[in-house]
């Protein structure tokens, strides 16, 4: 998790150079051409695509970030043991973004969030959707739903990375627990 904060750090940082090179050197029109050649990177550690675009003339290499995918959904090494099936999961109303949950975390409706019964906090849940096969991963930060027929409550993002009709509002799923 560390290695993925200072990656996208550094980036940043080195966006921010290049703005500010560009910014008091701009391009010249015409009369100095440069080649720019393109290459893309896909570093180890995590799951954002890196465009390094060198000028043959300055030779600074300057790097973009073209998606950046949240933290939760990029660890791919985690192994899971099946919990439930055909467990019913709904998603968070919006009047609950910014409050503090049971564990003390503020919860956001943008991050991989869900509220289960029993499961601890911070255990990491695969939620994949029995009709369509999508899956989502999650961190259990809150307790509920308070409804005997939800097995769990997921984020709005997450709710709808799994659904194919982004008017429903209840989905059956299939849980599997993060082994550890």
């Amino acid at each position: 998790m560390n290695r993925k904060i200072i990656i996208l750090l550094l980036t940043i940082i080195s966006i921010a150079y290049s703005v500010n090179v560009w910014s008091t050197n701009p391009p010249q029109k015409d009369k100095n051409k440069t080649k720019i050649k393109e290459k893309s990177v896909t570093p180890k550690e995590t799951k954002e695509a890196l465009v390094v675009k060198t000028d043959t003339v300055k030779t600074k290499p300057v790097a973009e970030v073209l998606e950046v995918v949240d933290s939760i959904k990029t660890e791919l090494n985690l192994k899971f043991k099946f919990y439930k099936k055909n467990a019913h999961a709904s998603y968070y109303a919006q009047k609950f973004h910014g409050k503090r949950t049971a564990s003390g975390v503020r919860f956001d409706n943008t991050k991989y969030y869900a509220a289960h019964k029993k499961l601890p906090f911070g255990t990491k849940v695969k939620v994949t959707n029995e009709a369509n096969g999508k899956s989502v991963t999650v961190e259990i930060i809150d307790r509920g739903p308070y409804s005997k027929v939800r097995e769990i409550d997921l984020s709005k993002k997450a709710f709808m990375e799994l659904v194919d009709n982004k008017n429903t509002g209840g989905v059956i799923v299939k849980l599997e627990v993060e082994d550890k």
